[in-house]
């Protein structure tokens, strides 16, 4: 074999190496892609809700966007073509009842604490905390505060818009709004814990403001 004939066939097995590599290559991409679906469709599937609470009838619960309600049966349900346990909540404030597919604990939660409650008091006296941003973006904020279910995120609202009978007539029609549905959200969960009655609560929650106790309403 000559030698041009050596060196030509040396070059053809490179090529051919590196063409077996490129292959190979390509093999392994395909095998992660399709490895990192699997992945993903199983992530899915671990996501899915589970019950992860159970609550039983006349218990009270807070659901985020209404407040303090009581659950007044556990019954079966079809949605979107699926029979579905659901409980039937009773919110008294906005004289409503909902039905919540028993899977979506996110959208309940128990009753607080008397600890709980007591630490809401002490927030309550603290001084409040005025953003020097625009209304509409407080606004906005105390909004999310009090949909959020957190009754010490509630509290801080109700501190923060809270008017001494001094500055009464310097709170707009909005900032009223906002602070009267805070005010009896946490009312609400106040009287369902403490179990005192709702003018108690009051004289209780308007103290720890340092309201005044004759201040119209």
């Amino acid at each position: 074999m000559t030698k041009k004939k050596r060196k030509k066939k040396k070059i053809k097995r490179k090529i051919k190496k590196a063409k077996n590599l490129k292959a190979e290559k390509k093999r392994l991409e395909i095998q992660k892609n399709n490895l990192g679906e699997e992945k993903v469709i199983i992530k899915k599937i671990k996501k899915q809700p589970t019950e992860k609470k159970q609550y039983g009838v006349n218990q009270y619960v807070v659901y985020p966007k209404h407040g303090v309600g009581k659950i007044l049966s556990v019954e079966k349900t079809v949605i979107a073509e699926i029979e579905t346990n659901c409980y039937r909540v009773f919110i008294p404030r906005d004289k409503l009842t909902l039905t919540v597919p028993v899977n979506q604990q996110s959208n309940l939660r128990l009753t607080s604490s008397v600890n709980q409650i007591n630490k809401c008091v002490s927030i309550l006296k603290t001084k409040p905390k005025i953003k020097r941003t625009m209304w509409s973006r407080r606004a906005q904020e105390y909004e999310q505060k009090i949909n959020s279910g957190k009754i010490y995120e509630l509290a801080e609202v109700v501190k923060d818009l809270s008017k001494t009978s001094n500055t009464i007539a310097d709170q707009s029609y909005s900032e009223r709004q906002l602070f009267e549905k805070a005010y009896d959200r946490l009312q609400s969960e106040f009287e369902v814990v403490l179990q005192i009655p709702q003018a108690d609560v009051k004289k209780k929650m308007d103290k720890a403001l340092g309201r005044n106790q004759n201040l119209e309403e």
